[in-house]
């Protein structure tokens, strides 16, 4: 197995096990060396318009112009038409994630194709998602004293939340160790459309820093595509885009951090799974001029070398005592 563990061509993933604290130093180097590379894509004028601002958990976390998703607008005014949210493209597919921020509660995000008329909660012009997934820290609303994240579904089975326009019903949940799945249906009040969503929460990311484990979270990874599978299969001749299905929503708190660590492994381990190579430092290259700044830390960043690592000595592509 193969991996880019500095800017070029594939290196052996396993100088990173050999390489001690020089390889280490290297990854992070690298790092500093990819992180303001968003810049050459720098087009943020409608997060920066005074009317978005609001919509925008972190001021200075904002959407790139070219990438971002548009609300369907209201009365065609543009100025109704942002979410912080950015279109990201996956392996071998365009618009294969939305990544977002954690939701205002005053700013319900994402109930797919179903038309709101409510002044802050509306449909994207994007889709109907089939999966929405969560890599969130254990407390999603509160961590460390802090709101996070709007609570935007039903927690328990048959129990229904209504936000503005926008009836969602919790259908069912499957509790698992380290993730919950929840069926979900969205009823558009005003049209009685209605929508299923699968929504995976994931619970094992720590407050602070990174898993000490990246098993747990690939496990997740695989059941997460296994569902988007499952459920273009269901849409059958409906569905005529890409194989792959519609954009798989994610999203953390900023929609950068743990979003763009779940997203860059989504990529390289369906590369590596492919073709048996993959470059973490131009996927990560790449999600940045699509969403900005996406992976924060750099423990996040030397994260996704070592979780390739982890998966590879699983899949006895690399000696664990190597």
């Amino acid at each position: 197995m193969w991996v880019a563990a500095l800017e070029g061509n594939p290196e052996p993933c396993n100088q990173l096990l050999s390489g001690g604290m020089n390889a280490t130093t290297d990854v992070h180097n690298n790092f500093s060396n990819n992180a303001d590379y968003w810049r050459l894509a720098l087009r943020l004028c409608a997060a920066r318009q005074p009317y978005n601002q609001q919509k925008n958990r972190y001021g200075d976390v904002l959407c790139l112009d070219q990438t971002r998703v548009k609300l369907k607008s209201l009365n065609h005014d543009e100025r109704t038409d942002y979410i912080n949210a950015s279109f990201m493209d996956g392996y071998k597919q365009k618009n294969a994630y939305i990544g977002t921020q954690g939701v205002n509660i005053q700013i319900i995000l994402f109930c797919p194709e179903a038309e709101h008329r409510t002044k802050k909660t509306r449909s994207t012009k994007a889709s109907s998602n089939a999966v929405y997934q969560v890599p969130a820290e254990r407390g999603l609303i509160d961590e460390s004293g802090r709101k996070k994240c709007g609570q935007y579904w039903p927690l328990d089975q048959n129990i229904q939340g209504n936000y503005g326009l926008t009836s969602v019903k919790n259908l069912a949940v499957e509790s698992f160790k380290h993730y919950n799945k929840t069926t979900l249906e969205i009823l558009n009040v005003e049209s009685y459309e209605r929508r299923q969503v699968i929504h995976f929460q994931y619970l094992s990311w720590p407050d602070y820093g990174v898993p000490s484990s990246a098993t747990a979270l690939i496990d997740f990874r695989s059941a997460v595509r296994q569902q988007q599978g499952l459920s273009v299969q269901s849409l059958g001749n409906r569905w005529k885009g890409h194989p792959g299905g519609p954009p798989i929503v994610v999203h953390c708190s900023a929609g950068i951090g743990r979003t763009g660590t779940l997203c860059t492994l989504d990529i390289c381990l369906s590369q590596l799974e492919h073709v048996g190579t993959l470059n973490i430092y131009q996927t990560v290259r790449r999600m940045r001029t699509q969403r900005a700044f996406s992976i924060q830390t750099p423990d996040q960043y030397y994260f996704c070398y070592t979780a390739i690592i982890e998966h590879a000595q699983r899949q006895n592509l690399l000696s664990v005592n190597h």
